[in-house]
């Protein structure tokens, strides 16, 4: 039977604050007309402002929804309730799912099975080596001409100095991102557009903006010399500026690590202008003691797996995309699992800057390093934040953070373990754990 999600991992599942406001308010069993479940679904139909009850399902294996309600958010406020009722143990008696739960299920088990099975098929060698090779020539005309204009740009930039950047209108940013785009390299020009986010951004973004401009100027070098570069050092460049991983392929090839993956934060962002939903899990291996990073991507109203919740455990086997110190990864075989799982990490913070070194060695262009800390004390530092070891050694705490008072009240001046984002300037504390219980910051 699949484990039984909290309120605090339902909570975490809610597109935004006020889907889970809502969601709140109709958690009762006054508001619902009939409630089940068994094994494998939850199911239930909800009063709302249309003539009939919304009918409200739950795929109990990966928390996948759907609601015949006509909301785009995904989970909707109906099916993030119903999670909630069952995560309060609510009164929703065990029985046989009704036809239009059941017919649901059987459909999404169908998509699973005949995505599995084109997964299983071995096309041509020969003939995928041809499209290949066709596709990346007609690529490396485009990419060519757009890390030449790209180098310029950045020339130009520094020469014109960081005040000019300062004062610069959006347009400036978008305009140099929009030519990455025609280029077909659009990590280029996400890491522009982030630049663009920087100049009044705080009083150390000068800083910043130049150790980025030059980390892309770096990029730019390292593509015009690609071929001189370890293959590990080659895929990281290529996935930096924009190239896909076919995934059916990384699943048949890669070298999988098995392991429980303790999944430790959840964040979903959605571009106002493309519509394009990101969301970024972290999870963490128990016995590997390494981080793992899965993206999924959807467009609007797009559903999008919703599985994968903090402080859940999926246990199975981990791809990680190729790279000279690989984070991304993909499940080839996951099912979820409830252990109770503290993650073991780094004991001080010199063997995780440390570690960091000898990744940053591997792979320069590293934007975040995943670090889970033991035994650190958060401190009040001036007019900010740190973490202090037990080597009485301190990192900062990143501005942004915004729940450094509650992070300070759950370890009540005792150390606690705590999974971090280093961007190689602050740390942004993303979970805590207070001995066995893991809290979500």
């Amino acid at each position: 039977m699949p484990p039984n999600l909290t309120i605090e991992q339902v909570s975490s599942l809610a597109p935004d604050p006020t889907a889970l406001r809502a969601a709140q308010g109709l958690a009762n069993e006054r508001q619902w007309t009939t409630l089940g479940r068994d094994d494998l679904a939850l199911w239930g139909e909800c009063k709302g402002s249309a003539k009939e009850p919304y009918k409200v399902r739950v795929d109990l294996s990966n928390n996948g929804t759907a609601c015949s309600c006509p909301s785009r958010k995904f989970p909707c406020k109906h099916a993030l309730a119903l999670m909630l009722l069952a995560a309060s143990r609510g009164k929703i008696s065990a029985g046989v799912p009704p036809a239009w739960v059941s017919e649901w299920l059987e459909k999404r088990a169908a998509r699973s099975e005949a995505a599995e099975k084109r997964s299983e098929k071995k096309p041509d060698p020969e003939a995928r080596k041809k499209d290949a090779a066709r596709r990346a020539q007609k690529r490396e005309k485009l990419v060519q001409g757009g890390r030449e204009a790209l180098e310029q740009w950045l020339k130009d930039a520094v020469r014109m100095g960081l005040a000019a950047a300062q004062n610069a209108p959006a347009s400036y940013w978008e305009e140099a991102a929009a030519r990455m785009v025609d280029s077909q390299l659009p990590g280029a020009a996400r890491m522009i557009r982030e630049m663009g986010l920087l100049p009044k951004a705080g009083p150390d973004w000068a800083q910043k903006l130049l150790w980025r401009m030059g980390r892309l100027y770096l990029l730019t070098q390292a593509y015009q010399k690609l071929g001189r570069l370890p293959v590990e050092s080659q895929e990281d460049v290529r996935g930096l500026l924009g190239w896909n991983v076919n995934q059916d392929e990384l699943l048949q090839n890669g070298t999988a690590v098995t392991d429980d993956w303790l999944v430790l934060s959840s964040r979903t962002d959605e571009d106002e202008k493309t519509g394009l939903r990101t969301q970024v899990n972290w999870l963490w291996g128990k016995d590997s003691r390494r981080a793992a990073q899965i993206l999924q991507f959807a467009y609007r109203n797009q559903p999008m797996d919703t599985s994968l919740a903090p402080g859940l455990v999926a246990r199975g086997e981990m791809v990680f995309f190729p790279g000279a110190y690989p984070l991304r990864g993909i499940f080839k075989q996951m099912q979820l699992a409830s252990p109770v799982l503290v993650p073991k990490g780094f004991p001080t913070l010199t063997a995780f800057l440390d570690e960091c070194a000898a990744a940053l060695g591997k792979n320069p262009w590293l934007e975040v390093f995943p670090v889970v800390l033991e035994e650190v004390v958060p401190l009040r530092m001036g007019e900010g934040w740190a973490l202090g070891d037990r080597e009485s050694r301190t990192l900062p705490l990143a501005t942004e953070f915004t729940a450094s008072w509650e992070l300070y009240a759950l370890s009540g001046e005792r150390p606690i373990t705590v999974f971090c984002l280093w961007n190689g300037f602050a740390l942004n504390p993303q979970a805590a754990w207070d001995k066995e219980r893991m809290v979500g910051l």
